[in-house]
């Protein structure tokens, strides 16, 4: 016991600064993307025959879709001059899903916290039930991995709860299949009033690699209603939490919040 004790005293404080410093990221890590028209070859659209999901399109610009895109570099790697690029920056939660359709010299509309309502019976804490609705479990990993001691979700007032009857809202990950299309309702249906839903990954915003199969609905939006769109596939563990405090209001950079 005494070893255990002085080992733990010897690592110190583990837990991240969030939301006042975020940790630092590897360099290989893929944020925000940036388009530069000017740089794009005209008539070349070489990132949009390479892109797997056809979340960008070169007509008459660039446009990139942030709810289809896999982060997956095939744009990168097609284009010979560089116009198409993935940033450092995690902040990628939006509160409307238009919001993730961004074109060349444009930058994100970050999520707004919930509104005053919500607020006022939420308090300053969130009780989530996550749904896996079918995905490769590649997001639910990333969600969970905030419980752990380097992220302490709790520290924040926001739990995982086991029954929706406990919960303030839900985190959706997955496409939603046709045999989770029925739980997903009554799950929702069974979280009392005022709520919030989260989807989570490119799967729940658009159906993401899955999109068009028979078998899947097409993302969370097309069962529930969705609050918040955290992109990415999967997103960082810093990305979604980056979102859940969005939603509560508590990032130093955000606005003042409109969402009702």
């Amino acid at each position: 016991m005494h070893r255990i004790l002085l080992t733990r005293l010897a690592q110190g404080h583990r837990t991240n600064r969030m939301p006042n410093v975020a940790p630092p990221l590897p360099d290989r890590f893929r944020g925000l993307p940036v388009l530069d028209a000017k740089a794009c070859a005209s008539g070349c659209r070489a990132c949009e025959a390479a892109c797997p999901t056809g979340a960008i399109s070169a007509r008459k610009g660039l446009h990139l879709d942030l709810g289809k895109c896999l982060f997956c570099t095939a744009c990168t790697d097609a284009c010979p001059t560089g116009a198409v690029r993935f940033t450092g920056d995690h902040r990628l939660a939006v509160s409307d899903r238009k919001d993730l359709r961004i074109d060349s010299g444009e930058g994100l509309v970050l999520a707004e916290a919930m509104g005053k309502e919500l607020r006022r019976v939420l308090g300053r804490s969130l009780r989530l039930r996550v749904v896996s609705a079918g995905g490769c479990n590649g997001c639910e990993v990333d969600v969970n991995v905030l419980q752990t001691i380097v992220w302490d979700l709790s520290r924040f007032g926001i739990q995982y709860v086991a029954s929706p009857r406990h919960a303030d809202g839900m985190v959706i990950c997955g496409p939603v299949t046709r045999n989770m299309d029925l739980a997903v309702r009554k799950t929702w249906a069974a979280i009392p009033e005022p709520k919030l839903a989260f989807a989570v990954g490119a799967c729940a915003i658009s159906g993401g690699p899955y999109a068009g199969q028979k078998e899947q609905l097409g993302g969370a939006a097309e069962v529930v209603p969705v609050d918040y769109f955290i992109p990415g596939c999967p997103p960082h563990p810093l990305t979604i939490l980056d979102g859940f405090l969005r939603a509560l209001g508590r990032m130093p950079d955000q606005k003042t919040a409109r969402k009702a």
